[in-house]
């Protein structure tokens, strides 16, 4: 028998290499710069949670994939398998230490135990944001617009966010004396981009007459085209037209109107489609609901959703506690950012690497890679005394783009600006001497997209903070 363990990775899972997980990091720090910009502020709440506060509410669905055990102390607990189920009982159990409105966001990995699929796995990242505290079309406005914000700051602008209402579904379901079966019309109308129309037709066929499953389908797809040729109506056209099915103008229908002059007054209109079809499997939305789709890539499937959840602290507390947030799921986005070519592949970070020269000191490479990572210029020291060719190598194959001989020897005093060294692009092998603010010049003004042309390196970054 063999004294080593098998590598492996339990199925479901994966390990990120440093390509991947570059772009996972890239993205998570796009989205907290920009969560911070709009007065969102961080959170963390346990990985593991008392089963019973997980499941205090659900279908039963949600238990068939939650990792559940019995710990050491043979308590009853389970990994989270969302973030916003712990974002409600972490409400109720510090409200009196937090400010409301409450904006927060939280990113996390998050365990579903469900079958795994191509891209889908048993433990991924969610990047949920909300507003806790208030029910006005005003919160509803800035987590929505926060979407757009959010996909703007990652260089993806075709999107479209299709919202809609609960409380108008509910209404047209009054309306057919159906209101009782509501949860369960909700999941299956949720499935409709997943199954079809002729699936889900037959679903609710099983659940009321087949007369009023066809009126619940013509609802649900009010102001889409029949076909490409068709244009499909406007936001405003389309609540106009379900007005008319929901017995006139009612607080949802208002909402809505509200939400989107919000939205067309900072200029996202075009981001959003009135969609009925939305609804949001999930028991505990109340209010509006919204999916976010790629236009490139609408096979692949909402990137980003979320509604209002005015009830869920209401599981763990009496005070009536609203909300209203969305999720982007990462690793979903990952994979459409690679097949739109948005990220650049990288393995590193750096931006060049002094090369190990025999019988320089070690203590004059690290003074200048120190100097140049401090000014802007990420920069490694290659440590080990190799050929040339073997260093090379290595620079390309974690693709940092510069390499730097040192030229001459200098005194640890030295103006480093005024240093010369050559400087070899990795990419085209064109190998150049110029002076150490010359070569920060390059590389900042590469990262800032700044024309050159600068005198010195203290010219243009003056330049910098006066623009």
């Amino acid at each position: 028998m063999s004294e080593y363990i098998t590598p492996r990775v339990l199925k479901g899972f994966r390990d990120y290499l440093p390509q991947l997980e570059i772009k996972r990091q890239v993205l998570t720090e796009t989205l907290r710069s920009t969560f911070r910009r709009y007065g969102f502020i961080p959170i963390d709440t346990p990985a593991l949670e008392y089963t019973e506060v997980l499941l205090r509410k659900s279908d039963g669905e949600t238990e068939k994939q939650m990792f559940r055990f019995t710990d050491n102390g043979g308590r009853d607990v389970a990994l989270r398998f969302d973030l916003t189920v712990p974002l409600a009982r972490f409400i109720a159990e510090h409200k009196n230490e937090l400010l409301f409105p409450f904006k927060r966001y939280h990113i996390a990995p998050v365990w579903r135990g469900e079958k795994p699929q191509a891209g889908r796995f048993r433990e991924f990242i969610q990047c949920d944001f909300d507003i806790v505290g208030v029910d006005n079309s005003e919160s509803d406005y800035e987590v929505i617009h926060l979407i757009a914000e959010s996909f703007i700051a990652m260089n993806i602008q075709e999107i479209s966010i299709h919202i809609s209402h609960r409380g108008l579904f509910n209404r047209f379901l009054e309306i057919l004396n159906i209101r009782e079966k509501s949860e369960a019309i909700l999941r299956t109308v949720d499935k409709l981009a997943k199954i079809g129309k002729d699936e889900v037709a037959r679903l609710l066929s099983e659940l009321c007459s087949k007369e009023k499953a066809e009126r619940i389908l013509d609802f649900i797809t009010i102001g889409k085209s029949e076909s490409s040729n068709d244009k499909p109506l406007g936001f405003l056209e389309a609540v106009e037209k379900i007005e008319a099915l929901t017995q006139g103008v009612s607080p949802e229908s208002t909402r809505l109107r509200e939400v989107y002059a919000l939205l067309e007054a900072t200029g996202k209109q075009n981001f959003v489609v009135f969609d009925p079809s939305i609804t949001r499997g999930l028991d505990y939305y109340t209010g509006i609901v919204f999916e976010t789709f790629l236009d490139k890539l609408p096979d692949i499937g909402s990137v980003c959703s979320g509604g209002r959840y005015n009830n869920l602290a209401h599981l763990y507390t009496k005070e009536h506690v609203p909300g209203v947030g969305a999720s982007i799921g990462l690793d979903r986005l990952i994979a459409a950012t690679e097949q739109l070519h948005i990220l650049t592949d990288r393995t590193c970070f750096t931006k060049a690497l002094i090369f190990y020269e025999s019988g320089l000191s070690s203590t004059l490479m690290y003074t200048l890679a120190n100097f140049l990572t401090k000014h802007g210029a990420p920069t490694e020291v290659f440590s080990e005394n190799k050929k040339i060719t073997a260093q090379y190598a290595w620079a390309e194959a974690k693709g940092i783009p510069y390499g730097i001989f040192l030229t001459e020897a200098f005194e640890p005093n030295i103006d480093l600006n005024t240093l010369s060294i050559s400087v070899k692009n990795l990419l085209t092998r064109e190998q150049t001497s110029m002076l150490v603010s010359e070569f920060l010049l390059k590389v900042i003004g590469a990262q800032l997209n700044v024309k050159s042309g600068e005198n010195s390196l203290s010219e243009f970054l003056l330049k910098v903070i006066e623009t």
